[in-house]
């Protein structure tokens, strides 16, 4: 998710081939590690949140984002390391900036709500479908081009998402999670796929932004985007949070969670911790490789969480979650393989116009 705020592939120039050191390896590994253990460490106790007693679907929303200052040092340092100024966006970046945010905020809310009444082996694959919704707002804001990978991919993430409808076993009871109610399940169903809409439409619309509007793209620049986009985020999810009127019953949850006063409050901390270590690994990828780099990594860790809800909340992996996911695999594979060989047409052109 928070995978969230990171622009796709075509939206950067991978840098220039340079001798690589150990100390470069080592950072890609750390950042690759904060993408996959903050991924997936954070749907799952959004996950456990949810099965031991929390009920407030805006307070799951609000730490999603609001981990944001422990970007701020990050800013700082690489502000003051390239001798820039700070923040200085104009009213235009700003603007979309913050529809960008009250867009995530919206998103953070149905991600909520879909986490809450369905399995999380379901709801992680239901998210892939995000890249099929990027592919088709890209068509339409970037212009991008129909090529048979990514049919193949569009028509693999939508099979893979329609297979999980026929699902009954999602709605049964297990030792570790309550029945989950046909209405509940569909409610489900339909927000995170819409917050995947969602989703794909903010990739879309950053991407446009750096290629047309910034026209260029620094690791300052990105994080100024983060940081504002999760501003105004976490603004919308406060206020929906005491506007909804769930902030009186954190107390009396806190109390009934079935782990403990501590335990619920770790349980959100840490939540929080993991959304912002996925954020920083998939920035700090983006600046040493490629966007195009940290994007899969972040889609290869989707099809982990599945399998890892098997063992920590008995999640059912019966026939029809097993197609879906082996075809969301399948979908990953093909959209990020066309990223690959539009890369490397790109770099072919580089090369050729400094050699002539």
């Amino acid at each position: 998710k928070e995978e969230i705020n990171v622009p796709l592939a075509s939206s950067l120039k991978t840098k220039q081939d340079t001798p690589k050191d150990f100390w470069w390896w080592l950072k890609i590994a750390l950042y690759t590690v904060g993408v996959l253990l903050g991924q997936s460490a954070a749907l799952l106790l959004g996950r456990l949140y949810f099965l031991k007693g929390g009920n407030s679907k805006w307070m799951s929303s609000v730490v999603q984002v609001l981990g944001f200052p422990v970007l701020i040092p990050f800013y700082i340092f690489i502000t003051m390391k390239e001798g820039q100024k700070g923040v200085a966006i104009d009213d235009t970046l700003g603007a979309i900036y913050a529809s960008l945010g009250l867009i995530i905020g919206l998103n953070c809310f149905l991600y909520s709500v879909g986490l809450q009444n369905l399995p999380v082996s379901t709801y992680t694959l239901l998210c892939a479908s995000q890249l099929a919704f990027n592919s088709f707002f890209s068509y339409f804001i970037n212009g991008q081009k129909f090529t048979p990978f990514v049919v193949n991919s569009l028509v693999l993430l939508t099979i893979s998402s329609v297979l999980l409808v026929f699902n009954k076993d999602d709605t049964s009871s297990s030792s570790t999670a309550p029945a989950i109610s046909r209405v509940k399940y569909i409610i489900g169903f339909l927000c995170t796929l819409t917050s995947s809409a969602l989703y794909g439409v903010v990739l879309s619309v950053t991407q446009f932004v750096f290629t047309r509007v910034v026209k260029r793209q620094t690791f300052k620049q990105v994080m100024e985007m983060i940081i504002t986009e999760n501003v105004v985020a976490s603004v919308v999810t406060v206020v929906g949070l005491f506007a909804s009127g769930e902030w009186r019953s954190i107390d009396r949850e806190m109390d009934a969670y079935r782990l403990g006063t501590v335990p619920y409050l770790m349980v959100l901390i840490w939540i929080a911790v993991f959304w912002q270590m996925f954020s920083i690994g998939a920035v700090g990828l983006i600046f040493e490789v490629s966007s195009l780099f940290s994007n899969s990594i972040s889609a290869v860790g989707l099809p982990i969480v599945p399998i890892m809800a098997v063992f920590f909340f008995n999640d059912k992996m019966n026939g029809i979650k097993g197609v879906s996911m082996a075809l969301a695999v399948w979908g990953f594979v093909s959209y990020v393989y066309q990223y690959y060989v539009d890369g490397q047409k790109s770099d072919k052109k580089t090369l050729d116009e400094a050699s002539s």
